[in-house]
């Protein structure tokens, strides 16, 4: 199964990762998070990551809808992996 990815290394952003629905495949914490990174859909939120969560690789599998948003609260590079 092949997946998209977004990288997002800024600042206090809000990224929107797909317009429509899809599959949250997983988050890859690059670095330390220096804040909250927040996931969520138009059905609300999918999950948060904690400041300062390990980098690692943290599966989710789950359908998304209307959108795919990430926010973070500070500086730190993560890469999400979705199927459209």
């Amino acid at each position: 199964m092949e997946f998209l990815y977004r990288n997002i290394n800024t600042a206090s952003s809000t990224d929107i990762v797909r317009t429509s629905q899809g599959i949250l495949h997983s988050v890859v914490v690059n670095t330390t998070a220096a804040g909250t990174i927040t996931i969520s859909d138009a059905n609300g939120i999918i999950a948060i990551l904690r400041a300062s969560v390990a980098e690692g690789t943290y599966l989710y599998d789950v359908a998304f809808v209307g959108f795919l948003r990430v926010v973070t609260t500070a500086a730190s590079n993560l890469t999400v992996a979705y199927k459209a």
